[in-house]
């Protein structure tokens, strides 16, 4: 079955989704320059953007909104607005808040890309007569002769973004360009590209954290509106050690800012194991006991036809983790994966990627994980 990139297709009618960043910039001048016919779109993502993050390291501020009209003047496309900001909150805003309180580790930016860029932008696109969304992201989209389309990583893996879109479904990559995943350049490059196309953004910093969260603060951001509630923080026996302002401030394998006064008995350093926000509570413990060996998954999503029978891929657990080989299966909608290694700092709300070589197979949420057996 013949492979032909996705650039070679016929010219479209597409919409470019536009950060107001230099990736996003450069992908949309990319897809003009092919003779697509290309309308750019800035999503507003917050309902009040000075509350978002200010300067240029987000992707929803006013800054941004203007800087990507002035891309949008220079490549010679139209521009327009689009509030989102009610479904942005609804969808991720409020899932991130949620899976922290229930003591899971979530991943928003993978929110943004299945409920907002690729479900919400995409079905608003396609009503108004658009053939498919262009964004920035560094990931490849396959197109056999018969029709049919794979999602692969990127030619650059120093660059490869799609972990954050394993949640894509067959749909969704129908209708879906990555203009910069199938060219092998470094940021500098793509930088210098930018300026010789006269974008302003050439010298942009990216955007760093959770676009959100306008001083980082992760924690203080999740106090401010689920409150302080004390709790213990205890070891593997259940011995109080010291105590919390609030269960979702930790994450699986955190290992800075518990504050326990008492040592353990080896001297060595401990993780957090554990969170329950059921008797709010954190557990610790030595880092041997954070080896996972094997995890079950829910809400898969496939980016094609959904595997049968146990397989063998590789594993990437966090946006910009290492792949680990693993076999999974698919058991009654639940996705069961085992580690030939154990993992560690595997948390329950984060995504598992699978692949089969560069190709992605498909994701799925993290709900519960197995631990090797450490004697300790």
């Amino acid at each position: 079955m013949t492979e032909t990139p996705q650039r070679a297709q016929r010219p479209l009618r597409v919409l470019a989704a536009m950060s107001g960043g230099v990736d996003s910039a450069v992908a949309a001048a990319r897809a003009a320059e092919a003779g697509h016919d290309v309308t750019g779109v800035h999503l507003a993502l917050s309902a009040n953007p000075q509350s978002f993050r200010t300067g240029a390291r987000g992707c929803c501020t006013i800054e941004d909104s203007r800087d990507a009209r002035r891309a949008a003047d220079v490549i010679g496309i139209p521009f327009y607005v689009w509030d989102l900001a009610e479904r942005f909150r609804e969808d991720v805003v409020e899932d991130f808040v949620a899976e922290y309180e229930a003591g899971r580790t979530p991943n928003p930016c993978l929110r943004c890309n299945e409920k907002i860029k690729f479900a919400a932008l995409l079905d608003k696109a396609l009503a108004l007569g658009f053939d498919a969304v262009v964004t920035g992201h560094y990931a490849k989209v396959i197109v056999h002769e018969d029709g049919s389309r794979e999602l692969h990583r990127a030619s650059d893996m120093a660059k490869d973004q799609s972990y954050v879109l394993g949640v894509l479904d067959d749909r969704q990559l129908a209708h879906a360009m990555f203009p910069l995943g199938d060219t092998v350049t470094t940021k500098e490059e793509i930088r210098a590209e930018a300026e010789r196309r006269g974008l302003a953004v050439a010298k942009k910093p990216d955007s760093h954290d959770i676009c959100f969260i306008a001083d980082g603060d992760t924690q203080g951001f999740l106090a401010s509106r689920l409150g302080k509630a004390e709790g213990d923080i205890v070891d593997e026996s259940g011995e109080v050690l010291g105590t919390h302002e609030g269960a979702y401030g930790y994450t699986i394998g955190q290992r800075k800012g518990l504050r326990i006064g008492t040592p353990a008995p080896d001297g060595k350093p401990r993780y957090v194991l554990d969170i329950s926000p059921v008797n709010n509570t954190v557990t610790v413990g030595p880092v041997a006991a954070l080896d996972v060996t094997a995890l079950t998954a829910i809400k898969p999503r496939w980016c094609g036809t959904a595997p049968t029978g146990p397989g063998t891929y590789t594993a990437q657990l966090r946006a910009h983790g290492d792949e680990t080989p693993v076999t999974a299966e698919l058991d009654e909608g639940e996705l069961r994966v085992s580690f030939t290694e154990p993992v560690r700092g595997v948390a329950p709300g984060q995504a598992v990627v699978l692949y089969d070589g560069t190709r992605v197979v498909g994701s799925a949420t993290i709900a519960s994980t197995e631990r090797a057996t450490a004697d300790v």
